[in-house]
């Protein structure tokens, strides 16, 4: 150590206190060397030659301003949307843009033109969306419509829905709950109103769907016990948890680390228990109270459909 000290000039004067100083030249060597490092990989990829797939993205308009690792994330705001909108203006062409997230390309689609192209006529290429260890356990292997890859099992879900849950005849159905829970809203107003107060309709109104939204999925078991709080509660976790920032969806190869991955995934195993257990209440409900009965004039919610096609379709409660 004393010889290289020496050797750089930086050796101890005679008569100065010997408490230890830091070499000038340590403080830009530990700056430079990472960006060398970042400068060499970025090289090394470029270097390497194009697939079709690369080739196709780098004909895509993006902006130029892309920083090594993190690419694009700097030009997304506090406001995203807006972000994405002053750039589709300023650097997209024909609706289309290319950002890089991070080491994940994600296409901007901001015309109707576009649109029309991507959810219509190619549609089936777009269907997928990205695995996700946080989906993954939310949805039960990603298994949901929402998540679910395009396939088989994609196509049966969506006939579920489409053919069983979603029909304009099961939706009518309903009218006579959402007319009911407007009632009670209007009530709560004008109970408010009457005293002098203000009505803060931004936590009225999503109850209010809440509240709609429990009924038709599990009849009056869902305000048993306050069940339709204890929907909104997990509900409101499982925006957070997707809605956040995840790492693994802005670089996917760093997530797969176990520590990293052991602390994206922690939130989510705690609201998926809640989850399984709130689930299994609801339907064991069903299934003990013989609710799968549709002779006694009575609406059928979700749940009691879900049971009534569960043998035809396959379906089970165990993932």
């Amino acid at each position: 150590m004393a010889q290289a000290l020496a050797q750089s000039g930086l050796h101890e004067q005679p008569g100065t206190a010997s408490s230890p100083q830091v070499p000038p030249l340590v403080v830009p060597l530990l700056v430079i060397c990472p960006l060398l490092l970042l400068l060499f990989a970025r090289f090394a990829t470029t270097a390497k030659p194009a697939t079709p797939r690369e080739k196709l993205l780098a004909e895509l308009p993006s902006p130029p301003s892309s920083l090594p690792v993190i690419g694009h994330l700097h030009l997304v705001g506090s406001l995203p949307h807006v972000s994405l909108r002053d750039l589709a203006t300023k650097h997209g062409r024909d609706g289309l843009m290319l950002l890089r997230l991070g080491s994940v390309p994600t296409l901007v689609v901001s015309s109707p033109r576009a649109a029309q192209a991507v959810l219509r006529t190619h549609d089936h290429v777009f269907a997928s969306w990205p695995g996700s260890a946080v989906t993954d356990i939310l949805f039960y292997g990603s298994s949901d419509i929402a998540f679910s890859p395009y396939g088989e099992h994609w196509r049966n879900i969506r006939k579920i829905v489409t053919t069983q849950l979603l029909t304009v005849k099961k939706v009518r159905s309903y009218r006579f709950i959402r007319e009911h829970e407007v009632r009670l809203v209007m009530e709560k107003i004008g109970e408010t109103s009457a005293i002098g107060k203000a009505v803060d309709l931004s936590g009225l109104l999503p109850f209010f769907t809440n509240d709609i939204m429990c009924t038709i999925v599990s009849g009056k078991l869902f305000k048993e016990e306050g069940r339709n709080k204890l929907f909104r509660e997990l509900t409101d976790a499982n925006s957070k948890l997707l809605g956040g920032f995840n790492l693994e969806d802005y670089f996917p190869s760093m997530a797969r680390l176990g520590v990293v991955r052991r602390v994206v995934c922690a939130k989510a195993e705690k609201v998926i228990k809640r989850w399984d257990n709130f689930l299994d209440t609801l339907i064991d409900g069903h299934v003990s109270k013989s609710l799968v009965n549709h002779s006694d004039g009575k609406i059928s919610d979700f749940i009691d459909v879900l049971l009534s096609v569960e043998q035809e379709y396959g379906l089970q409660r165990q993932y």
